[in-house]
């Protein structure tokens, strides 16, 4: 097959032409066109090593995830470009930058899956010049500088397709100008940003020990007990019920 010639898609058996190849996929046995690529997780990049019956796995969880996003009702939410929304009563989150998010279908996972989070804040530094009298550009003195920055996380995630969520909370790069040693501390927008970010990691690690313990908890083989109110000896169930008389006995 020629380098120019049409490719078939794995999945849909679509002809990817050489102005679709935009976008597309190379799988390590087959194609993937760029509609079905976009189904895939936003989090998941190895697809060059992904075969073609590993992304029809993908897709199927995919479409298993849009009925997570269904249930998902948010009773928080951290970000301004990505957000982080936190679903509390069911101890799930996901992180989309998308405003219609349900129809983007965004990765929805348990906190349990969290391995760890980081804040990473970016910075990029230029010097700021003038002019002498021929145009010519000269450094201050003494030298200032000007700062950009990026407010990033990354969440570290124990997932079948991904290992980590990296994204940043900012909209747009925020940039200090004012950079005389006098100055103390940073611009409003550089705290609000700092603070989002601490709050996220705050929010998910903390939620994911909670149900890290929680899990653990569940695992643990229940001891038998007699029951209070009907005086068997019983293992409760899942809800601390007696499996005889069906009274609360946990509590």
């Amino acid at each position: 097959m020629g380098l120019f010639d049409k490719k078939i898609c794995s999945i849909c058996n679509k002809k990817i032409g050489v102005l679709e190849l935009l976008g597309s996929k190379k799988l390590e046995d087959g194609y993937l066109c760029k509609d079905c690529a976009k189904r895939l997780s936003p989090w998941f990049s190895d697809n060059k090593e992904s075969t073609v019956e590993e992304i029809r796995e993908q897709l199927a969880y995919r479409e298993l995830n849009k009925e997570e996003i269904e249930s998902f009702n948010p009773t928080r939410t951290f970000g301004q470009k990505y957000k982080v929304m936190i679903d509390d009563r069911k101890n799930k989150f996901c992180v989309t930058d998308e405003s219609k998010w349900r129809e983007a279908n965004p990765d929805v996972l348990k906190f349990s899956q969290v391995t760890g989070c980081d804040i990473d804040i970016r910075e990029y530094k230029d010097e700021i010049y003038d002019r002498d009298s021929e145009g010519n550009r000269i450094s201050l003195n003494p030298p200032q500088f000007s700062y950009k920055y990026n407010f990033g996380v990354v969440i570290h995630v124990n997932h079948k397709y991904f290992s980590e969520m990296k994204f940043d909370v900012n909209k747009t790069l925020i940039i200090e100008k004012d950079v005389s040693p006098r100055k103390k501390g940073h611009d409003t927008d550089y705290d609000e940003c700092k603070k989002i970010t601490e709050d996220i990691k705050a929010a998910v690690l903390g939620i994911h020990e909670e149900a890290r313990t929680a899990e653990e908890e569940a695992e643990k083989p229940k001891a038998a007990m007699v029951c209070p109110f009907c005086g068997a000896t019983t293992v409760p169930d899942a809800a601390g019920n007696c499996e005889y008389c069906g009274a609360c006995i946990t509590r």
